[in-house]
């Protein structure tokens, strides 16, 4: 499913996310998001998100 629609994001669902000091190598971090801190419907490289472990970034996958 596509990480940069707002519409398929929804709290306690698993994503992978990038992190933003991980954009350059790709690194992706998994976890369950809290929170959505996007408020536009559509971002282009992924909606931002904070995970329940505190940690943000965008998402890339959603599983």
């Amino acid at each position: 499913m596509n990480g940069t629609e707002r519409k398929n994001i929804r709290p306690g669902i698993k994503v992978k996310i990038v992190q933003k000091q991980h954009q350059k190598t790709g690194q992706l971090t998994e976890g369950i998001v809290k929170d959505i801190l996007t408020n536009s419907a559509v971002h282009h490289r992924g909606i931002k998100v904070r995970l329940e472990n505190g940690i943000i970034g965008r998402v890339q996958e959603i599983l």
